[in-house]
């Protein structure tokens, strides 16, 4: 059979693969997009972020409408149709697909549905539902993502033992669920089952949730947590787990005492791992970590010069805007630009309740380093716009350099703080200082004057809140 012969061959249509093959084509190549689900989106459209989101939002509906009863609107008892909820949200994505693949038809980007296999670092065969095809490259762009990670002690063949996929499909809505993992899948998942009506235990092996969040930040996730789930365990590991007739049986350690105890579904969410098996790694050049991350430089290439990586299987953060950025990086790599993925500024964003958002160097990354800084912290029960939302147990934090004033960081906790750390970002990768901050106008009442304030309160001027220190901000 005679191979396809392109530009770029892009295998995975993820976040990071479909913003990389519309980019080159963009630039006048022609591209090949290959992925082997017919849906368009890779993990995050279909299996992650946008199912989450959506059911997150749907849960937020319910629990808000239970707080304000105490506010003088009182709602009847909510009646959950699961069905119709699943197929909402699976419309939302059906949509979102569609509109991928109709951008990939505008800008003549060929999709191939199908498994890829490298035989050879520029052949790429591809098992499609018509059979196998061959595709010959200049270059090939890898961006195959990743998965969850399920541990073998855990696998037990039952699907009532779940990893994010599986709960996202809300099968159904277990009256007992074990959530193992403290991380930000595993405290968005357990948010939704809790407020659809689960009683959900998190478990966590470590001192305490989202690790890599500031404490101070995560402490209203918390006690949200607290007061909503059954129960929230850290310095808890999980040692053996069977199936108990329609049940699982848990045993785990909790602070040195055994505990076994049985749960209706357990969610397994300890962390992803990478999608590189059974592509052809082998027959190529390209290196691979320990974790079975590809290798790349900073230009997103690979230690074989016809390929590239990007996104969830080159590692880092794994995250769908880092895998976007990385895409950019890789297209203008291989026409020949410049183009470097170094000091980028990556927000992460948790869409508990409430949201917890942050940016650049955070305060424990700081200490850790011993990088001498200032906190300025504005409480959100100062904000007036809090109090409309009735969501003042927020926090606006900027971790900013001494000497040149500069920000080095932002953080968020409260009501959509992952729509508002976007200037959070813009003000680090920008080199922007703490006036700069305060000097620009925000629009009152917002949340988003909770950044204004906050850089005030590290001059001592703010209007809402008072703070001892008196520093002079020169205007640049």
């Amino acid at each position: 059979m005679e191979p396809i012969k392109t530009d770029l061959v892009v295998l995975g249509a993820g976040p990071g693969g479909y913003a990389a093959a519309f980019y080159a084509a963009d630039l006048g190549k022609k591209v090949i997009l290959v992925d082997q689900s017919p849906r368009l989106g890779g993990v995050c459209l279909n299996e992650g972020c946008i199912p989450s989101k959506a059911l997150l939002h749907a849960t937020k509906v319910l629990t808000e409408a239970k707080t304000f009863a105490e506010h003088g609107i009182v709602f009847g008892e909510p009646r959950i149709d699961v069905g119709k909820l699943r197929a909402w949200k699976d419309s939302v994505l059906q949509r979102l697909g569609n509109g991928v693949a109709s951008l990939a038809k505008m800008r003549q980007v060929t999709v191939m549905t199908g498994r890829g296999y490298f035989e050879s670092s520029d052949l790429l065969r591809v098992e499609t539902p018509e059979g196998q095809k061959f595709l010959t490259y200049d270059k090939a762009i890898i961006a195959v993502g990743s998965k969850p990670a399920m541990p073998r002690a855990f696998d037990l063949g039952n699907p009532r033992v779940m990893t994010s996929r599986e709960a996202l499909e809300l099968p159904d809505i277990p009256p007992d669920l074990l959530v193992i993992g403290g991380g930000y899948i595993g405290m968005e998942l357990g948010t939704v089952y809790a407020a659809l009506g689960s009683r959900v235990t998190v478990v966590e092996a470590l001192d305490n949730i989202l690790s890599g969040a500031d404490p101070d930040l995560a402490r209203p996730v918390v006690n949200y947590a607290k007061k909503n789930f059954r129960e929230l365990r850290v310095k808890t590991r999980v040692l053996d787990m069977s199936t108990a007739g329609k049940q699982i049986r848990v045993l785990m350690d909790v602070n040195g005492e055994r505990v076994e105890e049985l749960y209706d579904r357990v969610l397994v969410s300890v962390g992803r791992v990478p999608n590189g098996e059974d592509i052809g790694l082998e027959n190529t050049r390209v290196i691979r970590d320990e974790k079975g991350f590809i290798k790349v430089n900073e230009r997103m290439e690979t230690t074989d010069p016809k390929l590239l990586a990007i996104g969830d299987i080159a590692g880092g953060v794994l995250l769908a805007h880092k895998a976007h950025k990385e895409a950019r990086v890789a297209v203008e790599s291989l026409c020949g630009e410049a183009s470097v993925f170094k000091d980028v500024v990556i927000p992460a964003v948790v869409f508990t309740e409430p949201e917890l958002a942050w940016c650049g160097l955070t305060e424990e990354e700081a200490r850790q380093k011993g990088i001498k800084v200032e906190v300025a912290k504005f409480p959100w029960a100062a904000s007036g716009r809090a109090m409309t939302f009735d969501k003042t147990e927020g926090m606006t934090k900027l971790i900013i350099d001494p000497e040149s004033e500069r920000i080095l960081g932002a953080g968020i906790v409260g009501h959509g703080a992952g729509e508002l750390i976007a200037e959070g970002v813009l003000a680090v990768e920008m080199g922007a200082t703490a006036h700069d901050l305060a000097a620009c106008i925000h629009p009152h009442p917002t949340l988003s004057e909770t950044f204004m304030e906050a850089a005030e309160v590290f001059y001592g001027y703010a209007t809402h809140a008072y703070s001892r220190r008196k520093r002079h901000a020169e205007a640049s």
